[in-house]
C-alpha cells in the first residue's frame, strides 16, 4: 500500500547490466506475429493487508490471520490471495542473512492455509525498508532472504504459488537499478524454481505509468504488475501517512476528469500488452475508509473493476480487513456491497 506521496529521488547510475537489460527489453518487444506470454491467472484477488507486513504481525490494527480467514476468502469467490510479508527486520543484515525460524514457519503456515483453501498465493517481500534507500548495497541481503524463501517452498505447486520479489520500488530504488538490485533474488529463486512465476513491479510505487519503462529480464516466467490508487487525491484523502501533503478530505469520485483518466489508463494497458506480449495485473487497488463512506467505496471498486475487466487483467483488492477493508472482523461479515462491486456473490448465511 502506498504509504507516502510520490516524490522525486536522486537517481543512481545504472550498472552496465541494468542498462543492457533495459535495452534488451526495448529491442525484444514482440512483433504482432509473435506469441504472447500467457497471463498469470490471478483472477479476482485480495491482499492480506496489515497482517504480516507491519513490524510485527497485526501491529497496524490488523487481526492475526487464521485458517478460517483463508476459507472465508475462498468461499467468497476469490481466486487468489496476495500475502505481503516484511522480511528485513526478521533476518540478519549480514551473510548468511538468516531469517528468524519462527517467522519463516509462520509465513509457511499462512501460505499452507491458503493453498489448502484452493487459493492461488502471491507471496511477496513488502517493506524491505533498506532497499529503498540503498538498493545496490542491500541487493545481496535481499537475495539471501529469497534464497531461504526458495528453499522453504521448494516442491510447492508452481501453478498456485507465485513469488513477488519486492513491493512498490520507490525513492532511490528505481528503473535505473531495478534489475541489478533484483538479480540476486531472482537468481536464488531460479536455482530451485526455474519456471515458477516471478512478479516484478516498477518504480514510483509501481504506479500504472511505471509500465511505460518497466525493464524485465529475458525470462518467460516473469510477470509485470502495477498498483492503482487513482486518483490518489480521492483514494488517500485524509491518510496521515500520505505526507508531507496529505490529500484533503472531501474529494468526490468519479469526476469527468476521472472518467477521462480511466479511459487513458485502459488504453495504456492495451498498449503495454501489444508492445510487450505480456499482460500485467493490478496488484493493489482500494480507497481509504476513514473519510470515504462505504457506499462511495462500493462505487469506487465497481468503477475500477468494470473499467479494467475488459482488458482481461487480474485485480487484487486492498485489503481483506482493517484499513481499506472488505471484511468486518468485529461484526463477522463482509461489508455490504463490496463483494458485489467486484463481481463476487456474498457468502450465504
Amino acid at each position: 500500500m502506498k504509504r507516502f506521496l510520490l516524490r522525486s529521488s536522486l537517481i543512481l547510475c545504472a550498472s552496465s547490466l541494468a542498462t543492457q537489460s533495459v535495452a534488451q527489453t526495448a529491442a525484444n518487444a514482440p512483433a504482432a506475429s509473435e506469441a504472447a506470454t500467457d497471463p498469470l491467472p490471478v483472477g479476482t484477488c485480495i491482499n492480506l493487508g496489515n497482517t504480516l507486513e507491519p513490524e510485527t504481525e497485526g501491529a497496524w490494527g490488523g487481526a492475526r490471520v487464521t485458517k478460517a480467514d483463508m476459507e472465508r476468502i475462498a468461499a467468497a469467490g476469490f481466486d487468489t490471495v496476495r500475502i505481503p510479508v516484511r522480511w528485513h527486520n526478521k533476518s540478519l543484515s549480514e551473510a548468511p542473512y538468516t531469517v528468524d525460524a519462527a517467522w519463516m514457519n509462520r509465513v509457511q503456515q499462512v501460505v499452507d492455509w491458503a493453498l489448502e483453501a484452493d487459493l492461488n498465493v502471491i507471496l511477496n517481500s513488502h517493506h524491505f525498508d533498506p532497499i529503498y534507500e540503498r538498493p545496490l548495497e542491500v541487493a545481496e541481503w535481499h537475495g539471501g532472504v529469497w534464497k531461504q524463501i526458495a528453499e522453504r517452498f521448494e516442491g510447492y505447486p508452481e501453478e498456485t504459488l507465485w513469488f513477488e520479489l519486492e513491493n512498490e520500488p520507490h525513492n532511490k530504488f528505481d528503473h535505473s537499478n531495478l534489475l541489478t538490485t533484483l538479480t540476486p533474488a531472482l537468481e536464488e529463486v531460479r536455482a530451485l524454481h526455474p519456471t515458477r512465476a516471478v512478479i516484478i513491479g516498477g518504480e514510483n510505487w509501481s504506479g500504472i505509468k511505471s509500465l511505460e519503462t518497466l525493464p524485465l529480464p529475458e525470462d518467460p516466467n516473469v510477470h509485470p504488475t502495477f498498483h492503482y490508487y487513482e486518483p490518489f487525491a480521492y483514494t488517500h484523502q485524509g491518510a496521515e501517512w500520505a505526507g508531507p501533503d496529505v490529500p484533503p478530505v472531501g474529494r468526490s469520485f468519479p469526476t469527468a476528469e476521472d472518467e477521462a483518466m480511466l479511459k487513458r489508463d485502459v488504453a495504456a494497458i492495451e498498449a503495454y500488452k501489444a508492445r510487450t506480449g505480456k499482460t500485467p495485473f493490478m496488484g493493489e487497488t482500494g480507497a481509504f475508509d476513514r473519510h470515504i463512506p462505504l457506499e462511495d467505496r462500493v462505487t469506487y471498486h465497481r468503477t475500477i473493476h468494470d473499467t479494467f475487466a475488459p482488458t482481461g487483467i487480474g485485480m487484487c483488492m486492498w485489503a481483506y480487513t482493517n484499513t481499506f477493508p472488505f471484511y468486518d472482523h468485529q461484526k463477522g461479515q463482509w461489508l455490504p456491497g463490496m463483494l458485489d462491486a467486484i463481481g463476487l456473490k456474498p457468502e450465504e448465511d
